[in-house]
């Protein structure tokens, strides 16, 4: 747990074979990125200081009765000068989560710029994005739809395996509809994948 100060990306081969999925979270900076994911690993609200590199942490997700899925998530800092750095992690994941502030609502033009650059870098193509409109428990922040409208995602090319989900960190509220969702996109992903090997 913790700030690691290095610069050092996932590779395949870091993970366990078949044992984790591989996500990545990023955002702008203090959009609650490592609030909640030490939310979802700790099942508190802990406050966390601005991510200078990147904090990383296993964890199971139940997805009804005792089945559950284990995600490697890699929470990388959202500074200007770090964004040029999420490439190298997002390379060969399974999917993406960008985590935006619903509440400070005059940050969403720039949070757009970014998750459409990310989106449409060559190694991110088709890759599953889940957007978490944080900060719900604020007064005023905008709702999962407006917050969809505004970064404009269904202009996304991987549209079709996008979902908003608002949320909180201080509560928990939508995070685990949110991983659900991803971890469905996820295997439709590697099935089509599948299926496409096969028709060859």
């Amino acid at each position: 747990m913790g700030n690691h100060l290095t610069e050092m990306a996932p590779t395949a081969s870091f993970l366990p074979h078949f044992q984790a999925l591989h996500v990545v979270v990023i955002g702008l900076d203090s959009a609650g990125k490592t609030s909640l994911l030490y939310r979802l690993k700790f099942k508190e609200f802990v406050q966390s200081i601005p991510t200078k590199g990147f904090n990383t942490e296993k964890i199971r997700v139940p997805l009804g009765g005792s089945r559950g899925i284990t995600f490697q998530v890699w929470d990388v800092g959202g500074q200007e000068k770090l964004r040029p750095l999420w490439r190298s992690y997002t390379r060969r994941t399974d999917g993406l989560v960008f985590v935006v502030d619903a509440a400070e609502a005059e940050r969403l033009e720039e949070a757009k710029v970014e998750l459409h650059r990310i989106s449409r870098a060559s190694d991110n193509q088709g890759v599953p994005v889940l957007v978490l409109a944080n900060k719900q428990d604020q007064p005023g922040a905008l709702s999962a739809a407006e917050v969809e409208k505004r970064l404009a995602v269904r202009e996304l090319a991987a549209a079709p395996l996008t979902h908003v989900q608002g949320c909180s960190a201080v509560d928990g509220l939508g995070l685990q509809p949110g991983l659900e969702r991803l971890y469905e996109m996820i295997l439709k992903r590697k099935k089509a994948a599948r299926t496409g090997k096969k028709r060859r």
